[in-house]
Order: C-alpha cells, then sequence, then structure tokens
C-alpha cells in the first residue's frame, strides 16, 4: 500500500445490541470514507494515458497533458501554447521565369 494513512480500527461485535458499539463502528466507516477521498503518493509500474489534452489549457496546476509526443505537467506561470505555427509577411518576392 503506498498510503501512509493508519487503518481504522473496527470494533468486534458484542453479543447484544450496543448503541456504543454501533457508533464506534460508523466512526470507523467515516475516517474509512475520508482517506480514501484524499488523495495519497502513487507508484506505478505501467501506466497508459488515453485522450490527453495537447496543452494546458483549463487544467488545473499539476494535471498531465502530452505536447507532441511529450507528457508535460501544467504548471502556474509556465504557459504551454495551443498550436505552434505562425505566419506572417515582410516586403514582396517577385519570380521571373523565362
Amino acid at each position: 500500500m503506498s498510503r501512509s494513512n493508519t487503518i481504522p480500527y473496527f470494533p468486534n461485535a458484542p453479543s447484544e445490541y450496543d448503541q456504543k458499539y454501533l457508533a464506534d463502528v460508523v466512526r470507523a466507516f467515516s475516517v474509512f470514507a475520508q482517506q480514501t477521498r484524499i488523495p495519497g503518493e502513487g507508484r506505478n509500474t505501467f501506466t497508459v494515458f488515453t485522450n490527453l489534452h495537447t496543452d494546458d489549457y483549463g487544467l488545473e496546476n499539476g494535471a498531465v497533458f502530452q505536447q507532441n509526443g511529450f507528457l508535460k505537467i501544467s504548471l502556474t506561470g509556465s504557459p504551454h501554447v495551443r498550436g505552434l505555427n505562425g505566419t506572417g509577411q515582410l516586403g514582396q518576392v517577385t519570380v521571373v521565369t523565362p
């Protein structure tokens, strides 16, 4: 397990109904549910990314995207443009053929 969360204690059931026991079980499940919603560390030996963005527009800080075959991470203050093409014009060119 890659997370350093402590596994909640689930008490043994008494032979008869006990309000304190039920409260302890509910508390343990509450802790467990909270731990599963909190992102933790990850360790993978194989990962496949599908349908990745090609720029960081609209992505949160730390999100992954790909650009020209490179996997990149979105960082605040370090934008990645949507397109890498541009056009421009400067002067005129005349081509004369015989």
